[in-house]
């Protein structure tokens, strides 16, 4: 059950919960949610950022506002957490003032002290080993591409990082194929690789991690990359671009591997002309804008869910 919980990753998201966010979400998106839906009327989500911020940040915004409530956004360096107060004395301090913590961080392990000391409910707007908040979103845009997820195959090529990390787990518990491709040395997260193949076996997937793009990508319906360099891992740049281009970018002549159909994605914000060309990102293929505005119609459903009375 999502009413009152956290949404840290998508390890313990049973797919029947994960289904109900994207419902909801297509719903919303198309105004079939009728009366007045404010779960978050007379309620206040504190909003604390460690990393900048634009899809997540706006996206969350609007989502509390539009749901009847109030975002407080606090900075992390502008907080006491910026010069050194515990974690857990921050957490215990905002579980009196507000009714929800939204956090973007560094570390999966700062996300997981707030929650352990925190008896509101505590998101995950992004850390180092997952972004399942992306995920969501991901897959209403590929429902609303292709009228089903069942059957879909995603390829993802690039660093196995937080974004694939979601990617697959999600992909997999909605019945998709996942292929990624990622040179070795840069896989996804364990834990959530064996969650994926545990689930995919369970369903009768595919899902691989392999070194050659072009063999994941090969009858794909959906080509998904992201950055070669996260949010502080700027002092890998030079080296990670040495290990992934040019064979781990996303390319016109890489898309043509993927089934005639197939749809780009990417997380944003990219670097044109080194993880994907110019000429497929702002090509008829991509869905990235969809994917960005799906950021907020998730991002309601998931609210409405854990606040629903």
């Amino acid at each position: 059950m999502l009413r009152g919980s956290d949404f840290l990753t998508l390890l313990n998201i049973s797919p029947e919960d994960l289904w109900r966010i994207i419902e909801l979400a297509v719903k919303l998106k198309k105004g079939l949610v009728k009366g007045a839906h404010h779960p978050l009327r007379g309620r206040t989500l504190a909003l604390i950022f460690q990393k900048s911020s634009t899809r997540t940040r706006v996206s969350l915004e609007v989502a509390i506002q539009r749901l009847g409530g109030s975002a407080l956004y606090l900075n992390w360096s502008d907080l006491q957490l910026g010069r050194g107060e515990p974690i857990s004395d921050t957490a215990k301090v905002l579980n009196r003032y507000v009714d929800g913590i939204i956090a973007r961080v560094y570390s999966q392990r700062d996300l997981m002290e707030m929650a352990e000391h925190a008896d509101i409910p505590v998101i995950n707007a992004l850390s180092d080993l997952c972004h399942p908040l992306q995920t969501l979103a991901d897959l209403q845009t590929m429902l609303e591409k292709f009228s089903r997820l069942e059957g879909l195959k995603v390829a993802y090529v690039g660093d196995g990082n937080n974004v694939c990390n979601s990617l697959m787990l999600g992909c997999v518990k909605m019945g998709v194929n996942v292929s990624v491709a990622t040179p070795k040395g840069y896989e996804p997260d364990e834990e959530h690789f064996e969650a994926s193949m545990k689930e995919a076996a369970r369903r009768g997937l595919k899902l691989e991690v392999i070194n050659d793009p072009r063999q994941a990508v090969r009858g794909a319906d959906v080509v998904y990359t992201d950055v070669i360099a996260s949010m502080g891992q700027e002092g890998e740049r030079g080296e990670r671009t040495k290990v992934f281009l040019p064979k781990y970018r996303v390319t016109v002549e890489l898309m043509e591997e993927a089934a005639p159909h197939a749809i780009f994605m990417h997380p944003l914000p990219c670097h044109r002309g080194e993880e994907v060309e110019a000429e497929v990102i702002d090509g008829w293929k991509s869905a990235v804008w969809d994917q960005a505005e799906n950021r907020l119609h998730t991002a309601q459903a998931l609210l409405s869910l854990i606040y629903q009375n």
